[in-house]
């Protein structure tokens, strides 16, 4: 397994640009390969998540080639995708099955299982494959069809109203995909807006979505021309960046082309209103998508609270808000995060566990937990649980720490392969450790 050690750092300083958005990556891929056309998507993401979409559609038939600075997506249409010779695997890609559960159970003909590794083996399935069977679709897997692997057998759908029992954009974007495969109007309502990539990718590409509130109407479709897709920077990857920057005395960095889409930067509203030194420089639209370059300093931060409607747009951030939260002063609340225990590892036992062996103060309360600063952090050796966010979170808490911090580093490559290097150009102290 490799493993970094990070040492305490003087100051980041730099101008760099992150990797591009995961979520609309993947989404550019399901949406171009089932297009009427060839479609270029330009800086697409090559992290390990993004990769097991695209090998997924190359098995449902969809040629996909690599180009110098763009990849080109040859669309099968709405219906052309073909059956797998073989286990379609997701890996480690949540946002891949269930949004895949959506497109395959759509295609009459087409049988495919999927499955993934340890961890996607263990999240929660049934959220999507329950609203899919109301709508015809014939679905198996394990634990009552709540964990995968799972078997899919494609079947006409019908059109039906959903209400969401959790706020979720990739069960959203599952039934969206669905309803445009459906006969009839497909109803969605959410509890509370979650990351509006599908909605905007809809927009963009012509295809029939009504809006209400925090319900969503669409009809199914015999399909849609191909268009270009250019991908702006991920806010999720940006944000450990500004949290280093933020807290790592001494610090100035420039972050270019990263999305600023509003239902994905509740972690920017939060933080400014703690005090933190961020900028917006400029702002422009790629497709329908709203980015921009930011610029941010070290800054002293007063405490915070995460709780209620604001939490699905930062619910990928919380892992390294609870470490800026270390050093803010006071009390930080952290409620109605359940949902960090289903992603790819536990993540609230995960953070407060870390916290703690560094030295700081924190615990579980209920539907969360709160972390007490600012607090002199002391180097460890911290359980990742394989998460790449919890990695890359207690990396950026190593930059504060006194002494060394080592963790794995192997899971941080499904999200942000040069996140290392991109640390070590800012000045960080970070060395890859042999094995």
């Amino acid at each position: 397994m490799r493993r970094i050690l990070i040492k305490k750092s003087k100051k980041l300083k730099g101008e760099i640009s992150v990797p591009a958005d995961k979520s609309i990556s993947h989404r550019a891929l399901i949406f171009s390969a089932l297009a009427e056309g060839e479609s270029n998507i330009y800086n697409l993401l090559f992290a390990q998540d993004c990769i097991s979409t695209m090998n997924c559609l190359k098995s449902l038939g969809v040629e996909i080639n690599i180009g110098d600075d763009f990849v080109k997506v040859y669309g099968r249409g709405i219906s052309g995708l073909r059956e797998p010779e073989d286990i379609l695997d997701a890996g480690n890609s949540g946002t891949t099955m269930r949004l895949l559960t959506g497109v395959l159970s759509g295609i009459p003909g087409i049988f495919s299982v999927m499955t993934g590794d340890s961890s996607l083996r263990r999240r929660p399935m049934g959220r999507v494959v329950e609203p899919l069977l109301m709508m015809g679709a014939e679905i198996w897997g394990r634990a009552h069809s709540n964990l995968p692997p799972l078997a899919i057998n494609g079947a006409k759908l019908k059109g039906g109203k959903h209400t969401l029992k959790v706020t979720s954009a990739q069960v959203k974007s599952a039934l969206l995909l669905a309803g445009i495969l459906s006969d009839g109007e497909t109803w969605i309502t959410e509890p509370a807006h979650s990351r509006d990539h599908t909605e905007l990718i809809f927009e963009y590409l012509n295809l029939p979505l009504q809006k209400e509130g925090l319900t969503l109407k669409t009809h199914g479709v015999d399909g849609y021309k191909a268009k270009d897709f250019y991908i702006p920077g991920d806010f999720s990857s940006a944000a450990f960046i500004m949290a280093g920057g933020l807290i790592v005395e001494g610090s100035k960095i420039i972050i270019k082309n990263v999305g600023l889409n509003p239902t994905r930067i509740g972690m920017l509203e939060i933080l400014k209103e703690a005090g933190a030194d961020i900028k917006i420089l400029r702002n422009y639209e790629l497709g329908k998508e709203s980015a921009g370059d930011m610029s941010v300093e070290y800054s002293k931060i007063s405490s915070f609270e995460v709780s209620g409607d604001i939490v699905p747009r930062l619910i990928d951030e919380i892992p390294i808000l609870a470490i800026i939260a270390t050093q803010a002063n006071g009390k930080s609340v952290f409620k109605n995060v359940e949902e960090l225990k289903v992603k790819e590892s536990d993540r609230i036992k995960g953070i407060v566990n870390g916290i703690v062996k560094m030295g700081g103060k924190a615990e579980e309360i209920e539907s969360g937990f709160v972390v007490y600063g600012p607090t002199k952090l002391k180097g460890a050796e911290i359980d990742t649980f394989n998460d790449h966010r919890i990695a890359m979170a207690f990396a950026i808490a190593g930059l504060v720490a006194e002494g060394e911090t080592i963790l794995e580093c192997e899971s941080i490559k499904i999200s942000f392969p040069n996140f290392i290097s991109m640390l070590q150009e800012l000045g960080g102290e970070l060395v890859e450790l042999l094995s």
